[in-house]
């Protein structure tokens, strides 16, 4: 089973996708992230994300997608414009080539709570950063903590519901 996670965000939006080969058992397949320049316009920087998340979406054929859910309580601004990303990830998500609706693959997608991925992986909903990042690196066996932190994020965001099985 191929799980993708997104870590959404305007300027650096995070993806990582990995295998679930047993039942804590996951393999990396791929990582990183997608860039968007400040000096760009929002709305063009909504449409490369979006392309860029279909591309992914295309190419790999997730069976299972999750999305960080977006928690922010200082900026409202802030909070309403990674909301906006989230949504043009979410239109990419139901649509295919075909521009057939993501349904009738039976892609099941899961909106998680940063607090979740830490409880999930670290059993402590208020880890560090950099505990949750160790965990991913251990999980899927890397040399090193994937860069960027938004991708490593991503990738907590995919083992985490992989580890709990999208309950």
């Amino acid at each position: 089973m191929l799980i993708l996670g997104f870590d959404p965000g305007v300027a650096t939006t995070g993806y990582g996708l990995i295998e679930k080969k047993g039942k804590n058992s996951f393999s990396l397949v791929t990582f990183g992230c997608i860039k968007t320049l400040a000096k760009t316009s929002f709305e063009r920087r909504l449409s490369l994300i979006y392309h860029q998340a279909k591309h992914l979406l295309d190419y790999y054929e997730p069976d299972k997608i999750v999305i960080e859910n977006v928690y922010f309580a200082k900026n409202a601004k802030t909070a309403i414009n990674v909301g906006q990303v989230k949504g043009v990830i979410l239109l990419a998500i139901s649509q295919n080539r075909d521009s057939q609706p993501i349904s009738r693959r039976k892609i099941e997608i899961k909106e998680v709570a940063p607090l979740q991925v830490k409880m999930v992986l670290t059993g402590y909903g208020h880890a560090s950063k950099i505990d949750v990042q160790k965990t991913v690196k251990k999980v899927l066996k890397l040399k090193n903590i994937p860069k960027p932190d938004d991708a490593a994020d991503a990738l907590a965001l995919a083992i985490a519901y992989g580890q709990n099985c999208g309950k």
